[in-house]
């Protein structure tokens, strides 16, 4: 049975109880589960299951009993994989099993690389020698310190039933309200991503924008959360606790953010984590404090060779926002106005690859406007789901759905020999120190750099391009890097995502232009067979230095052959390249041409035609033939007449 619902509610938890043998394991399941001791216990008990009714989250536990034998070690393996929780056991009166744990147990289960919590047991604590006494908290302390994942400690007795049901309430509990993704219980504060969720929820409550909740913002806030308003003496309570214990946590008007945070640190801090949970996924997020994905109206793609664009009401919204935090009107935002952009999505997703170094900067590194757009682009051509929540994040207010939208499928473009696409995906092939990395450097409008550095990643660049007559198109380059183009074409939808790809060679080098004229080849050919054929140019870079002998002969011959355009000669080096852009960004609105065509394609499609005016012919005869006979017929019945 799945744990969670299509709307991402857990609709069970699964708890795996694994520890040393005779640490009282089995004893423990059965008297949860019939509230009573039981005089003899199997080794292994099978699954038990506590109903929705048994806690007061309505949600029903499944109990899993493993054997600590060698002989059960790949089930104990399984079952500790498929855990939703894990409870740990160590008797009382054996100590050695308590030492077990942290020599033992939890360093096997970072082992499976488990990311689950874990729930550790003193079992038969009736048993425990009284001359010894223990201080819990004291002993466990260090173990909790180098094992975060242990989310609470408990002692129990299964004969007396002492704190029995509290061991799977915490487990549940540690599975549904989870601490970790809150709460920094080192330095006792809350986590970023907590801070960001909770900051949204915040100023989508605050209706009036006057940067606090009002007693009406904060009674409608309460009823959203919880179907219950709160009386009037209860939100003087809740403000006085606040401004007792922190500074500009109220003011005049109300609930200020810091004291709305306070609040809820504080909830954790007392072990009320469903108060603020229930908060959190009433406003639409997960055990990630991501949006979930029920709500993310993400529009289907239905073939390969479609993609997913902003449409114009988002991209009307993103001016908007950047003219909103472009507090000096420079015309750039500074990384500070980039992250107050993000501060109420999960983390600012452009900090990393590939969308770090990706779109074009001021020579401060700000981000233009169109370096702003073009970053959107490409994170919604690579990853409309994050593109859809950070937009929902940062608070565009219109449908979701009215956000994204699919394009055509490449193959129609092709037959209808025009796209409607905004957005076009160039993949950039070359053998090394052929230009790629240059071209891309400099269509974000960077200097020329003398030294050579190979590209092992990923490696985009993405920029928006004017065409003639003002209409502007965003250009998303990617980088082949040559020691990864077999492992790149293996994949037979490779070209699927690519409107148009771009063959680099050193002009100067003839062995550059031999293996640029192979990798051409090698794309023709694959999507010839695949289906995917796009527009190809060929660029003769470091057009600045000497050609070798024969250069531009060779080039002809090829481009003629293939049915392609002569080479376009590039200098990056001395001088701006733009219209280079604007011509791949031509090739790539007229789909139907600048295909290449191998032989084996022409004669491929010399076959097709041959097929098709056979055919063609045969149904003309038939055609023919029907008519003649039916004309005799009438000749016939006519004469008999």
């Amino acid at each position: 049975m799945p744990s969670r619902s299509a709307a991402g509610v857990r609709t069970g938890v699964r708890v795996v109880v694994a520890g040393d043998r005779g640490t009282g394991k089995s004893s423990l399941i059965s008297a949860a589960a019939s509230d009573s001791f039981p005089e003899s216990v199997q080794p292994v008990l099978p699954v038990n299951r506590l109903p929705a009714d048994f806690y007061p989250d309505g949600v029903p536990v499944t109990i899993v009993d493993t054997s600590s034998g060698m002989e059960s070690r790949v089930k104990l393996i399984d079952e500790l994989k498929r855990a939703d929780a894990v409870v740990l056991t160590y008797a009382c009166d054996q100590p050695m099993t308590l030492s077990r744990l942290s020599t033992f147990w939890l360093p096997e289960l970072r082992k499976l690389e488990l990311k689950v919590p874990v729930i550790v047991v003193g079992c038969k604590l009736d048993l425990r020698d009284e001359r010894q006494p223990m201080n819990l908290e004291q002993v466990m302390a260090p173990i909790m310190q180098q094992f975060r994942e242990i989310e609470t400690c408990i002692e129990c007795s299964s004969a007396t039933l002492i704190q029995v049901p509290d061991v799977f309430f915490y487990a549940q509990k540690a599975v549904l309200h989870p601490t970790s993704p809150l709460f920094d219980q080192e330095n006792q504060i809350l986590k970023p991503r907590c801070i960001r969720a909770l900051k949204r929820i915040f100023m989508l409550c605050d209706i009036d924008m006057d940067g606090v909740l009002s007693d009406a913002e904060l009674n409608e806030f309460q009823v959203k959360c919880f179907n219950a308003p709160l009386q009037p003496a209860e939100i003087v309570g809740v403000k006085r606790v606040v401004q007792e214990r922190i500074r500009g946590g109220v003011n005049d008007l109300g609930l200020t953010l810091d004291g709305f945070l306070f609040l809820h640190a504080l909830f954790i801090e007392k072990g009320r984590l469903e108060t603020t949970w229930a908060v959190l996924r009433k406003f639409g997020y997960d055990d990630d404090l991501k949006l979930r994905d029920d709500i993310l109206p993400i529009p289907t793609k239905h073939a390969p060779d479609q993609s997913v664009e902003l449409t114009n009401e988002a991209v009307d919204y993103l001016r908007g926002i950047f003219r909103l935090y472009d507090i000096d009107n420079d015309g750039s935002l500074q990384a500070s106005e980039v992250d107050d952009i993000f501060a109420t999505a999960p983390e600012s997703p452009w900090s990393v690859s590939p969308y770090a170094d990706a779109a074009e900067r001021t020579p401060l590194g700000n981000l233009t406007l169109n370096g702003f757009l073009s970053e959107w682009a490409l994170m919604t051509n690579l990853d409309p789901s994050s593109s859809l929540a950070n937009l929902i994040c940062i608070g565009y207010g219109g449908n979701p759905s009215s956000a994204l939208r699919v394009t055509r499928k490449r193959s129609a473009d092709r037959k209808k020999q025009r796209t409607d696409r905004n957005v076009f995906h160039c993949y950039v092939f070359g053998p090394k120190r052929s230009g790629k990395s240059a071209l891309l450097n400099s269509f974000l409008g960077r200097p020329f750099s003398i030294n050579y550095t190979p590209t092992n990643g990923v490696h985009y660049a993405t920029n928006v391009v004017e065409q003639i007559g003002g209409t502007q198109k965003t250009l998303i380059m990617q980088e082949i890097p040559e020691d990864g183009f077999k492992k790149f074409l293996s994949n037979k939808e490779c070209l699927a995502a690519c409107d148009v790809a771009v063959f680099l060679y050193d002009s100067s080098d003839e062995y550059s232009w031999k293996r640029s004229r192979e990798l051409l080849l090698d794309v023709a050919r694959v999507g010839e067979e695949s289906g995917y054929g796009v527009p190809c140019l060929l660029i003769a870079a470091k057009d600045d230095l000497d050609a070798f002998p024969m250069a531009l002969q060779n080039a002809a011959r090829v481009t003629q052959q293939l049915g392609m355009e002569a080479p376009i000669p590039v200098g990056v080096k001395l001088r701006d390249p733009k219209d280079i852009f604007s011509r791949i960004i031509m090739a790539a609105e007229h789909p139907h041409m600048s295909n290449p065509e191998t032989e084996k394609g022409k004669k491929r499609k010399q076959y097709r035609q041959l097929v098709n005016s056979s055919l063609m012919f045969v149904s003309v005869g038939a055609a023919v033939a029907v008519v003649g006979l039916a004309a005799y017929r009438a000749y016939a019945a006519r004469k008999n007449t």
